[in-house]
């Protein structure tokens, strides 16, 4: 990324450093000293934040503590991922290191959605490339089978009886015409948020099982609660879901060539081509405060200045967050393709909560070789859920079992964190963790929150999420 205007500890030499009224004594300027933003952590959420302020005019200043763009949304070499989990070296058996790129973070795109319109927006998918995911797939009763997602695939899925495929076959075609400024396409004369989805799921006769798929592995909620609340969104969302997958085959999802790692890099290089200035390996010692609110960062004896603070929830105190969960997952290096997913290069399969009787579900996403992310033949499984017990790696347990066989195995649980404050008080914009979900509709939501916080206005949506032959 030769582009990127970098900035270093080092000084030119016989050059003045530059002095403010508002720099406490002993201390010089960090980079320019003087910034419209400081954004922490060059995570997905931070560098979408910054690229879109950079276009808007913003000077940006961008830290990270490590020395890679990415955070935890980073995408690893063999040899680093080693590093960050264990103190052996990797086999040779798995190849050369420079070959992997694996993702600590594994999410697929859904293709039409919300970050894909902010990939879009931003021109940012001149940097990347794409690849389709090759399957879309649910648990039941032990098996892995595929989710039906058009009223033909309905009346050919072997996840329903007879009779109930007919009756899911008339709920898709319903919402398939369903549109709440048409009232000839209402449900008995009522718009879809004027009824329960569980209410609207009755009313076609739908039983428990096609629920569960329905609401999970289409609409992709994540626990049950979405039943007793509006049908609008669930209605919604599955509709998002089946225009994906037309518009694209095989799955709804697609993911970027080389790894996730690319899109923090390619929101980094926006803000860089606008005027933003990076530096790596730079920690902060300390957020400043005045009368309550954030007005720079301190880190050694070096001190920039901004109106916005934006980071993750790493680099703030512990008082500005508040943890509302944890999540588990596994990463899994695997020679072979998971079983029943006719020998898929990459895939998504839910396991729905109510089929291992738990209140999340668990998900498993597979990339490959295919996708320029680890050597020939060998294929990234990663297995993830919000964690409910006091032994999280037992509860992805039923996911492992999908997997097969493992070459190699790395678990982390972590928190799940969330600012305690919106930012408008305190200057401190904070990014959400990464949930379990193996999808990034939920951080691409959190983004557009952030933005609206921020500026005052709202992201423009409005763009197509089509992409062309030059997006993909």
């Amino acid at each position: 990324m030769s582009d990127f205007k970098d900035s270093d500890d080092s000084k030119d030499e016989g050059k003045q450093a530059k002095t403010f009224s508002w720099m406490p004594e002993g201390c010089e300027a960090l980079a320019d000293g003087e910034y419209d933003a400081i954004i922490m952590g060059t995570g997905l959420t931070e560098c979408i934040i910054s690229g879109l302020l950079s276009v808007n005019g913003k000077r940006v200043l961008h830290v990270d503590r490590n020395n890679y763009y990415g955070a935890d949304t980073a995408s690893l070499s063999l040899l680093n991922l080693f590093q960050k989990f264990r103190s052996d070296a990797p086999g040779t058996n798995l190849g050369h290191s420079r070959d992997w790129n694996v993702d600590l973070i594994p999410k697929f795109i859904m293709s039409c959605g919300k970050l894909t319109k902010i990939l879009l927006h931003a021109k940012v998918t001149r940097y990347l490339e794409f690849k389709s995911i090759d399957g879309s797939y649910v648990f039941k009763d032990g098996k892995v089978q595929k989710v039906p997602a058009t009223p033909s695939e309905a009346l050919n899925s072997s996840l329903m009886g007879f009779f109930e495929k007919r009756k899911f076959r008339n709920f898709l075609i319903f919402l398939s015409n369903y549109d709440k400024t048409k009232p000839a396409t209402y449900h008995k004369g009522k718009t879809l948020d004027q009824m329960t989805t569980r209410q609207l799921y009755e009313d076609f006769g739908l039983d428990a099982n096609t629920q569960s798929f329905t609401g999970h592995a289409m609409a992709l909620h994540r626990d049950d609660d979405y039943l007793e609340q509006p049908a609008e969104a669930t209605a919604e969302a599955i509709q998002l879901y089946v225009y994906s997958l037309e518009r694209y085959g095989k799955s709804p999802y697609i993911y970027p060539m080389y790894g996730l790692g690319g899109m923090p890099e390619g929101f980094s290089r926006l803000c860089a081509i606008h005027g933003g200035t990076f530096m790596l390996n730079k920690g902060v010692d300390e957020v400043l405060f005045e009368n309550g609110k954030a007005w720079g960062i301190k880190t050694g004896n070096e001190v920039a200045k901004a109106a916005i603070i934006v980071g993750d929830p790493s680099y703030f105190d512990a008082g500005k967050t508040r943890v509302v969960g944890k999540v588990v997952r596994s990463i899994c290096i695997l020679n072979h393709p998971i079983a029943g997913t006719d020998n898929a290069e990459s895939v998504q399969i839910i396991i729905p909560a109510k089929q291992v009787k738990r209140k999340n579900d668990i998900y498993v996403c597979m990339v490959s070789f295919a996708h320029c992310v680890a050597s020939a033949g060998k294929y990234i499984a990663i297995v993830s859920t919000t964690v409910e017990t006091a032994n999280p790696i037992q509860e992805i347990a039923p996911g492992l079992a999908l997997v097969g066989e493992i070459m190699e195995r790395f678990d982390s649980v972590s928190d799940l964190l969330e600012p305690v404050s919106n930012g408008k008080e305190d200057n401190c914009y904070i990014s959400k963790s990464y949930d379990a979900a193996s999808h990034f509709e939920a951080c691409a939501e959190d983004v557009l929150q952030l933005y609206k916080l921020i500026t005052g206005t709202e992201l423009d949506m409005n763009i197509s999420a089509d992409m062309n032959e030059e997006d993909m």
